[in-house]
């Protein structure tokens, strides 16, 4: 994720307005440059999500639905270990 960010802040850096691209290509330069800046942003915020949960995992309450407090299932928590919630209650 870090190895991620780290591209994505490389791309999403601004387009120099004196960089000799035709029109069209700058367009699609700034373009890509939007697109990557909210990449970056989801990727971060993806990263600090990671980390409280792994900051939360040796807690008594990690894997327990805040909502309806029952085990939230190993194999969500496998695959999205920063859920607070269990199937049931996110579908809700």
């Amino acid at each position: 994720m870090r190895a991620e960010i780290e591209a994505l802040g490389e791309s999403a850096s601004p387009v120099a307005p004196d960089n000799a691209i035709g029109r069209v290509s700058r367009m699609d330069a700034i373009n890509n440059q939007a697109i990557n800046e909210g990449s970056l942003g989801r990727a971060r915020e993806r990263l600090e999500q990671l980390e409280s949960a792994l900051a939360r995992v040796d807690q008594p309450d990690f894997g327990t639905g805040v909502m309806c407090l029952q085990p939230i299932a190993p194999a969500r928590l496998t695959y999205l270990p920063d859920s607070t919630l269990c199937v049931q209650c996110a579908s809700r």
